[in-house]
């Protein structure tokens, strides 16, 4: 036993992290992992204290746990064994696969990550870019939603910065998780989003076994009372409309839903306007092209970004414009679903969330004067404060909500005219001692893209279609500069 083994270096070495290794895993892992969780516990409990609607314990699982637990669920099961039947694979290889699924699916939800770092970083990327004003908010209607039902919060998707503008907004009620697409599962935004509490889909998936297993953790989610958010329209909207919704994600939260049984189900909507959207160029270019790629460069972002650092160090960089958020009249799925089943109230619920959120769409400067400049050919200043004047009293006797800078007309006028001109949207010439204003062109569906997120409030929002452009101008909208 006393006896001395020589041995090589690299095999020393190698025995050595062997040990180390489970040492560590054995012995100093759970040591550091109890002692973290105990901490983070603690944490949680002191931040439930002053959020209105508490972390509920399902976001705080291990996530090997809800991973095994979304595996072995019975329907998952069902699935695997059709999946194996139909593609001539053995069962264990579908289970992997739907494993694989599973872990791709579930979040690692860190709620130091999310209310620590995540809000902070939320509330100045929202401050540095825009004027945040919160638009119609009912509080006491969103008191009175009972406190064991789950809230799922339903959104206009009119840019990225959807999902930071509404968990600022959001921060001190609950945490929100969100459905995110394959944007962001790239390095290292994939980590930083799953810590956040998002969970990854494939929207365009057609695979059964997949679809399985993201409606059971859909609807595990719901029933373990997680406030989630969505975008029923499924995508960013091409055109500035608020489009029809694609049920998909809605039909795994309605789906086997009985009242009494499960926890109630109120959906939230919410309306997000923007006086400049980041991605208005791409959106509409993609748009005009007929299809969803959107054609990016390097280069076009390296340019755009290479500008604002130069603008924010000059001193040159003027914010934005004004973002806004509408929260309107929640709905309660127990009490839409009354005496139909699930299925038939699949296709009206769509319907009238799309309906509640297009009702409190805030009423921006920039959409405004977007609207009265597409009217024709020339606008003096008088004319566009005019017209603003009227266009406005006629959304808001409809009960559109508008914010006014100021609460000044004329001046909320001249903040939209300031920023189109400042974009090059448009051009002012002097005429008879007057500004007369025309839009460029080739920017008319710009405009026009900006108009028609308010165009549903006013039947006298006319818009441009691109049926309506000469085909250089179509050409010119189609490539990014």
């Amino acid at each position: 036993m006393t006896r001395v083994v020589e041995l090589p270096l690299w095999l020393l070495v190698l025995i050595l992290a062997f040990a180390t290794v489970t040492f560590a895993s054995h012995f100093l892992f759970p040591s550091v992992r109890w002692f973290f969780r105990r901490r983070l516990e603690r944490a949680v409990a002191q931040l439930n204290q002053r959020l209105e609607r508490p972390i509920e314990p399902f976001k705080l699982a291990r996530r090997y746990d809800m991973v095994q637990r979304l595996s072995y669920d019975p329907e998952v099961a069902k699935a695997i064994s059709e999946h194996a039947r139909d593609e001539g694979i053995p069962e264990q290889v579908a289970f992997e696969k739907a494993q694989r699924y599973a872990r791709e699916i579930v979040p690692r939800f860190s709620a130091t990550a999310y209310f620590g770092f995540g809000i902070w970083l939320a509330k100045l990327l929202s401050r540095a870019f825009y004027r945040v004003r919160l638009g119609a908010f009912d509080e006491a209607r969103l008191r009175e939603i009972e406190p064991d039902a789950t809230v799922v919060f339903v959104m206009n998707h009119r840019s990225n910065m959807d999902y930071v503008l509404v968990t600022w907004l959001a921060a001190e009620r609950s945490h929100l998780s969100y459905a995110v697409g394959e944007w962001a599962r790239v390095w290292p935004l994939r980590a930083l989003i799953r810590s956040m509490g998002a969970f990854f889909i494939r929207r365009k998936s057609r695979n059964a076994l997949y679809r399985k297993v993201l409606a059971r953790y859909v609807r595990m989610a719901t029933e373990g009372g997680v406030t989630q958010a969505m975008f029923p329209e499924g995508g960013l909207s091409l055109n500035g409309t608020v489009g029809a919704p694609k049920l998909g994600l809605l039909s795994y939260i309605v789906q086997d839903f009985e009242p009494g049984k499960n926890r109630d189900v109120v959906f939230v909507p919410v309306a997000m306007n923007y006086d400049r959207v980041l991605e208005d160029r791409v959106l509409v270019a993609a748009d005009v092209s007929g299809h969803r790629k959107f054609g990016l460069r390097f280069k076009y972002v390296a340019r755009h970004v290479g500008r604002h650092i130069w603008q924010r160090l000059t001193g040159k960089f003027h914010r934005f414009g004004y973002a806004s958020v509408s929260f309107g009249a929640p709905v309660s799925l127990a009490t839409f679903l009354g005496d139909r089943t699930p299925e038939q109230i699949l296709i009206p619920l769509g319907k009238e969330l799309m309906s509640r959120i297009r009702d409190v769409v805030p009423v921006l400067p920039v959409p405004v004067v977007a609207a009265i400049l597409l009217e024709k050919d020339t606008h003096t200043s008088a004319e566009i404060e005019d017209r603003f004047q009227t266009l406005v009293a006629d959304m808001e006797a409809k009960g559109a909500h508008v914010h006014l800078p100021r609460g000044d007309m004329k001046y909320a006028a001249e903040v939209g005219l300031r920023l189109l001109e400042s974009r090059k949207l448009i051009m002012e010439e002097g005429r008879d001692g007057a500004s007369v204003y025309r839009v460029n062109p080739s920017d008319r569906l710009i405009l026009s893209y900006y108009a028609n997120s308010i165009a549903h409030l006013s039947d006298a929002i006319t818009t441009v279609q691109i049926s309506d452009l000469t085909p250089s101008e179509v050409a010119d909208a189609a490539v990014l500069p």
